[in-house]
């Protein structure tokens, strides 16, 4: 059915000149799925052509030769008399194209970063494993080959880096316990592969991808004292992530003004809310996770058909449901690696989406604890009508060139608006506390804005990074640790929450001003939702019929 879907643009295009538009975006999506690196991110992960994956030095030159290619055919291209929805797409294909040159040459991970090839190997085995049973004999199949090429890739890891090195200690401190983690997933998933020799096979796989990532956090330890201290990016790097791919039009200075007003603004909400909630009681966390999981079910229908009362979204009959599961302990080994989500994807729209959970506990992280203690407050932001919701609505876009384009920043984007948006609309007026939750969620949304830009550009050291979220947001150090070091290591994802959700405000506010009393919510959350993995200002051109971002993001791209 992936095969299908990666065709489909090339069909659709195929009374076109052989160079068209959709035969550049065909040829190109069907690159990606193939040399497309993993990500712990849980957005943009994509359906991916089966095989081993290379990052020999030839394989990367291979890349940007074919890369090289793609620009090219895209420069070539005249769009200026096109309808403005095709030169959309035209935006589009250039921004997909620059987030490859950005991976390859203006922020090689795969050159200064070890957590790169943590992801590479342990990030694709966790991918395979996060969709829920049953596994088919191409799924495992797909599994073992991920698992057997470990080894290799992280040899090419060690001939590839020169690292820096707080990037290596991250690294160092991930794969701590990894000889018992890969163990656990081994034991718990071999059971329930229903080939002997597909088991054996796995289970030797598993042993050597181990012992590999232990030989790989050896190597890193020893070579510690070869690496360079300094991770900032600079801010023209970082400009080129921003206009060029994210296809923002503001500076980074810019990014830090918007934040701080918006941080004061939801500072003082949250401090109203607690004067209000004086009297309020505590919210009452789940005992179990039967009972946890019943509560999402519950409260995942209320808030669909809150939404269709108060007309806030359309709620397709047949769009699939958001669940949680407990997670077996195959899942529950890679805890910590990324988020373990499952929201579907293009060639799966019938199935459940799926977050695998921990027993409720007074332990739990930040957020599994706010899921734990009312699922609607997490729920709402991955689930619905957040990120499962807006994905499955995304891929049944009619656009082929949209339905696969995928950008962070309008995705994220969303659910944080979805999270304040649903608040206004009094989705939560029956539970006080859970009111102070989603306004103390919006605080670290605007705080990861300046421990993004200023991690990027050098202002912020990790560590400092880690100390101000888990000062000012507040949280528990070991969530504080992790955003610190995701965005270290992936600048420009953290701004994407609080900088996409303030887009979409002043496209709303646009929006209602143009069309006056005939303005309807439903009608404008529903272009948002379908179009959830365009960039905004491209949606903001399309909708409004304003240009004025994307003149800016040209003039700041020179």
């Amino acid at each position: 059915m992936f095969v299908a879907m990666l065709l489909f643009p090339a069909i659709s295009f195929a009374q076109q000149k052989p160079d068209s538009l959709g035969q550049l975006a065909s040829d190109f999506w069907a690159w990606r799925a193939t040399y497309r690196p993993f990500t712990f991110d849980d957005i943009p992960r994509m359906e991916r052509a089966a095989g081993v994956r290379d990052w020999s030095e030839a394989a990367v030159a291979k890349q940007r030769g074919d890369l090289s290619g793609f620009e090219r055919r895209w420069k070539a291209m005249h769009p200026d008399d096109w309808p403005i929805a095709q030169r959309v797409d035209y935006r589009l294909m250039g921004s997909a194209i620059a987030r490859v040159r950005w991976e390859l040459d203006i922020n090689p991970r795969w050159r200064r970063d070890p957590t790169f090839y943590i992801e590479q190997t342990v990030g694709a085995l966790q991918e395979e494993f996060l969709p829920p049973p049953p596994f088919s004999e191409t799924r495992w199949r797909e599994i073992v080959m991920r698992a057997e090429n470990i080894p290799s890739i992280l040899e090419q890891a060690k001939a590839n880096l020169k690292a820096v090195t707080p990037f290596a200690q991250l690294a160092i401190a991930s794969l701590s316990d990894i000889d018992t983690r890969l163990p656990r997933v081994a034991d718990g998933a071999s059971p329930i592969i229903a080939s002997g020799d597909q088991r054996a096979r796995f289970r030797t796989a598993m042993t050597k991808a181990s012992q590999a990532l232990v030989e790989y956090r050896e190597w890193l330890k020893q070579n510690l004292s070869k690496m360079q201290p300094d991770f900032a990016l600079g801010e023209k790097a970082y400009g080129f992530f921003l206009h060029r791919v994210a296809l923002l039009p503001y500076t980074p200075q810019q990014l830090l003004t918007m934040a701080r007003q918006d941080f004061a603004r939801v500072l003082a909400m949250e401090i109203y809310e607690h004067q209000r909630d004086l009297n309020a009681p505590e919210l009452k966390m789940a005992a179990t996770s039967q009972e946890e999981i019943a509560r999402m079910q519950h409260d995942e229908a209320y808030v669909r058909r809150y939404m269709v009362s108060h007309q806030i979204l359309t709620v397709p009959s047949d769009l699939p449901h958001w669940t949680l599961r407990l997670a077996p302990d195959y899942v529950a080994a890679f805890d910590g690696f990324g988020e373990l989500d499952d929201f579907t994807g293009p060639s799966r729209l019938n199935q459940d989406g799926t977050r695998w959970i921990q027993p409720p506990s007074g332990d739990l992280p930040y957020f599994h604890k706010a899921y734990a203690n009312d699922t609607r407050t997490t729920g709402v932001h991955e689930g619905v009508p957040g990120h499962f919701f807006q994905l499955s609505l995304a891929w049944r876009n009619p656009d082929p060139i949209r339905r696969q384009y995928y950008d962070s920043g309008a995705n994220e984007g969303i659910g944080f608006y979805a999270e304040e948006m649903m608040l206004q609309a009094g989705l939560y007026d029956d539970s006080p506390r859970s009111r102070e939750i989603i306004y103390n969620f919006a605080r670290l949304r605007a705080l990861r804005v300046e421990a993004d830009v200023k991690l990027a550009l050098g202002e912020f050291s990790i560590s400092q990074a880690a100390d101000y979220l888990a000062r000012t947001v507040p949280m528990d150090r070991k969530t504080a640790e992790s955003e610190a070091a995701d965005f270290a290591t992936a600048p420009g994802l953290a701004i994407a929450y609080e900088i996409g959700k303030l887009q979409i405000e002043r496209m709303l506010a646009m929006r209602r001003l143009q069309q006056g009393d005939k303005f309807k919510l439903r009608e404008f959350h529903d272009y948002v939702w379908s179009n959830g993995n365009v960039p905004l200002s491209l949606q903001r051109w399309e909708l409004l019929g304003l240009d004025d971002d994307l003149k800016k993001v040209d003039d700041l791209a020179k």
